[in-house]
């Protein structure tokens, strides 16, 4: 069927309301659980959220009208459940809003000098895969833990989880999160609590602090991760579905915009990997010179998602904590189980990506650095030595 130059067509608009619905509302619980883990307070892990919202998506808007490409834009998942097992570091909040900006200026450095991504490029996959695993691993235990210490509360949750994964994949973590609300409600009556105003999400700006714990721990590894498991990842998928993405140009405006949000709790802004076929694939239309209208789309309902955060957040408070790790551990099972086949799938360098996986999952820290940098020294120094 021939679409008209001037007719914006309905299929690309429900690809990109579906990525974006899907996107928010699979891991925004995680977002908020990692921020949290480094030491924000409500407002300032709302702050986050809402700051992340309107950067992913003025970016993805901006973008995807410029290059006419569906370039997907997103908050780093791997990169808040680092954050949800990394521990506050020494310095509080401040000393994790430091190293959001520098990671955002080693983002942005990436972008500007090409030579640092290959550097990133160059960590072995199996290794690099390894670290993302056994940084996923904690958080992936929740359910069962939470299973086993409240089931009345998590196997409804759970079971629903389970048909929609076999059902409908897409909306099996979506679907999770309804679930637990009902539940709640059942149990409980839910209340947001507080005035219409006082849930409106509202940007709180931290005076960062710089430390060499937190930017060790902290930034690196989320600099890392973000490149390892949503960029470079994020470029292929495009290149897969025969995009030629302006790397240099997404890399420095993600990278910037990271920079610009930090201090509001914005960690990680970056390529979409996870959800970017849902946007570049031939689901979003037949024609690939038209499946940019889905990320442009996308990116709007980000902004309009964003506005939600203080809801979000009011409702999330309303569950047990442990519930809603298990919650983000559910959304993360997929990706574990990508990235152990990843780390496992080369016979050669094996043994090192189960080291690196084994002392990322330990939570070790010893110096002020945490398991993440040292699982990929131990990886990098066993495969050497192999």
């Amino acid at each position: 069927m021939e679409h008209s130059p001037g007719r914006i067509p309905v299929q690309p608009l429900t690809a990109g309301l579906i990525t974006a619905v899907v996107g928010f509302s699979s891991s925004f619980a995680l977002v908020l659980t990692g921020l949290r883990g480094v030491g924000a307070d409500r407002d300032q892990a709302v702050s986050g959220l809402l700051l992340l919202c309107l950067g992913m998506g003025g970016l993805a808007v901006w973008l995807g009208l410029r290059h006419r490409q569906p370039i997907s834009i997103a908050w780093s998942t791997p990169g808040a459940a680092l954050l949800a097992s990394a521990g506050i570091p020494a310095g509080g909040y401040r000393a994790a809003v430091g190293a959001f900006l520098v990671c955002g200026l080693l983002l942005t450095l990436t972008g500007l000098w090409p030579r640092l991504s290959s550097l990133v490029a160059a960590i072995p996959t199996g290794l690099a895969t390894g670290l993302l695993a056994g940084v996923l691993l904690p958080l992936c235990l929740a359910p069962v833990q939470a299973a086993f210490h409240l089931p009345g509360l998590m196997l409804p949750v759970l079971a629903v989880w389970a048909l929609l994964l076999r059902w409908a994949r897409r909306w099996a973590t979506p679907g999770a999160l309804v679930a637990l609300l009902v539940v709640l409600a059942v149990r409980t009556p839910l209340h947001l609590g507080g005035t219409a105003d006082s849930l409106l999400p509202r940007v709180t700006l931290t005076t960062p602090t710089l430390t060499w714990s937190a930017v060790i721990g902290i930034a690196v590894p989320l600099y890392v991760i973000t490149m390892a498991s949503q960029n470079i990842p994020g470029i292929a998928v495009l290149r897969h579905f025969g995009y030629d993405p302006p790397i240099r140009s997404v890399l420095t405006a993600t990278g910037l915009t990271t920079t610009a949000t930090a201090l509001g709790g914005g960690y990680a802004v970056n390529l979409a990997a996870i959800t970017a076929a849902l946007c570049a694939g031939p689901d979003a239309h037949p024609d690939r010179g038209r499946r940019w209208i889905a990320s442009v789309t996308a990116g709007a309902c980000y902004i309009l998602l964003g506005l939600t955060a203080g809801v979000s957040a009011a409702l999330l408070t309303q569950a047990p904590p442990q519930l809603v790790e298990a919650i983000a551990g559910l959304a993360l099972l997929p990706t574990l189980g990508s990235a152990l086949a990843a780390a496992l799938a080369e016979e050669k360098g094996r043994e090192a990506a189960v080291l690196t996986f084994v002392v990322a999952a330990s939570g070790v820290s010893a110096y002020g650095v945490g398991a993440p940098v040292w699982a990929l020294a131990a990886g990098l120094a066993l495969r050497l030595l192999m």
